[in-house]
C-alpha cells in the first residue's frame, strides 16, 4: 500500500513581500498554490498511489471566485480518472462555517464529517482512516477523544488538524498531546496544520506534520511538500518526503564584521548570493531576505544609505541570479565597532550628541522641539520622496521615539567616521 498525505494546500492563498519589485515573475507568484497542487497530483498519478489524504486547509477561505473550486475540481478529475481517491479533512481556513461557495466534487473525493470522527475502510488494502473536519475555525476543543477504536488486523490511520502540544507559533486549534494520539493506538496520524515538515515521532506509531505545499512568504523557507508513506501487513516500510513546490524562500544572513565599507559589504552579499545559486540543485526561482549582522567599521556609512544598499543587493541578486533570485527586503542588523560609552568618552560635541539622543526619548519638551524641526523639514519635501522613506511618515505622525532610537547609533558612528561634529 502506498499514499500520499498533504495538508495546508492553501489554494490561491496569494504570496506576499515581493508584489512591488521590478520584474518580477508575477504570473509564477499568482500561479504558485495552484502549480503546487498540480505537481501533488502529477505525483499520484506517476507514483500509482493507492489514495491521497488532504489533512485540511485544502483552500484559505471562501472562495473569491468560482475559480478556485473548479480548479480544485479538475485535478479530483484527473485522479478519478485513475481511480485514485482522496480522503479530505477540513481545518480552521476551510471550516463549514467559513465556505460559503462550493461545489459538488468528483465521486472519489470523500470528505469527513464534522459533527463526529467517521471511519473510511479501503477494503483492498485494510485499511481504516478516521478523522473529523472542522465546523467552525475557532475549533479549540480536543478532538481525539472522539476518534474511534482501532480496527483490530488493520492499518489504522488518524486524520487530524491540529496545533498539537508545543507549538506556539501556531493557533491553538484543536489541542492534544502526542501520547494522546500515541495511546489511540492507530498506525500512522496524517496531521495538518504546522507548516513545517515535522516528524514528531515514529514509535509507537507514525505522527507526521508533511509541512504545506508551496512557501507563501518569507516565514515559510525551505523546500516544501507532502510525504508519500508505504506500507504493508508489518506496518510502515517508509516515509519520504515529495517536493512539490515551485519556488522557495530564504534567509541570507550576511556576515560584515570585516567590511570597511560599503564596497566591503556589497562583495560579501554577492558572495552569500554565489553560494546560494550554487545550492539550488533544482534550478527553482530562489525569494530570499537578506539580513546583515556583526560589528563593523562601516556601520556608520550605512546611515541614510538603505536606498542605495538596497539597489546595490538588488544588483547583485540580478548578476548573480539571472532571473532566479529576487529580494524580498534588505535589513540592517549590523553594529558600531565602538560602544556608547566609548563614544562618550570623547568629550567632543559627537559625545553631546550621543547624551542628547539617548536623553530625548524621555524628554517630552525636547521631544516636541525636534518634533517642529523635522516636519518642518518633511513639509518640504517632493511628495515621490515621502512616499519611499518611511521615516518621513514616522515624522508625519509624530511617532519619533522610535525613529530615534533606531537611528541614533547610525547617526553619532557615521559622524565618527566622517569627523564632523
Amino acid at each position: 500500500m502506498k499514499f500520499i498525505h498533504a495538508a495546508d494546500i492553501h489554494l490561491d492563498s496569494p504570496l506576499t513581500g515581493l508584489a512591488s519589485y521590478p520584474g518580477v515573475p508575477a504570473d509564477l507568484l499568482r500561479a504558485a498554490t495552484r502549480d503546487a497542487f498540480t505537481n501533488l497530483v502529477d505525483a499520484a498519478i506517476e507514483e500509482a498511489v493507492d489514495f491521497v489524504i488532504i489533512a485540511g486547509d485544502l483552500y484559505d477561505g471562501s472562495w473569491k471566485d468560482y475559480n478556485t473550486g473548479l480548479h480544485f475540481c479538475h485535478e479530483m478529475g484527473r485522479l478519478n480518472k485513475v481511480d485514485i481517491p482522496v480522503y479530505l479533512l477540513f481545518g480552521n481556513h476551510d471550516a463549514e462555517s467559513e465556505m460559503t461557495k462550493k461545489l459538488v466534487l468528483p465521486s472519489n473525493v470523500h470528505q469527513f464529517d464534522s459533527r463526529k470522527a467517521t471511519t473510511f475502510l479501503i477494503e483492498a488494502h485494510h485499511a481504516a482512516l478516521h478523522g473529523r473536519s472542522f465546523k467552525d475555525k475557532a475549533t479549540t476543543e480536543n478532538l481525539v477523544p472522539g476518534y474511534p477504536d482501532v480496527i483490530d488486523g488493520w492499518f489504522n490511520i488518524g486524520v487530524l488538524h491540529t496545533a498539537l502540544e508545543g507549538n506556539s507559533k501556531h493557533a491553538n486549534y484543536a489541542p492534544c498531546s502526542i501520547a494522546e494520539l500515541s495511546t489511540k493506538g492507530y498506525d500512522y496520524w496524517a496531521l495538518g496544520h504546522v507548516h513545517e515538515y515535522t516528524v514528531i515521532q515514529q514509535d509507537p506509531c507514525w505522527i507526521i506534520f508533511p509541512g504545506n505545499l508551496q512557501g507563501r512568504h518569507i516565514r515559510e523557507t525551505g523546500a516544501k511538500g507532502a510525504v508519500i508513506v508505504s506500507a504493508d501487513g508489518t506496518g510502515i516500510l517508509s516515509v519520504e518526503r515529495l517536493m512539490t513546490d515551485v519556488l522557495r524562500w530564504y534567509v541570507v544572513n550576511v556576515d560584515v564584521s570585516n567590511a570597511a565599507n560599503i564596497g566591503d559589504i556589497v562583495r560579501l552579499v554577492g558572495r552569500s548570493f554565489g553560494r546560494l545559486v550554487a545550492d539550488n540543485s533544482d534550478n527553482k526561482p530562489m525569494m530570499a531576505r537578506v539580513i546583515l549582522t556583526g560589528k563593523t567599521a562601516a556601520h556608520g556609512e550605512l546611515f541614510g544609505m538603505s536606498a542605495h544598499l538596497h539597489a546595490e543587493v538588488l544588483g547583485q541578486a540580478a548578476a548573480i541570479g539571472v532571473g532566479q533570485l529576487w529580494i524580498e527586503k534588505v535589513v540592517d542588523k549590523t553594529q558600531s565597532l565602538l560602544t556608547a560609552a566609548e563614544i562618550k568618552a570623547r568629550s567632543d560635541a559627537i559625545a553631546d550628541l550621543q547624551v542628547l539622543l539617548e536623553d530625548a526619548p524621555h524628554d517630552a519638551l525636547l521631544l516636541k522641539d525636534i518634533e517642529k524641526e523635522l516636519q518642518q523639514m518633511v513639509g518640504k519635501m517632493p511628495p515621490e520622496l515621502l512616499a519611499e522613506v518611511a521615516a518621513f511618515k514616522d515624522i508625519r505622525n509624530g511617532e519619533l521615539v522610535p525613529l530615534i532610537t533606531s537611528s541614533s547609533s547610525e547617526l553619532v558612528n557615521y559622524l565618527s567616521r566622517t569627523g564632523q561634529s
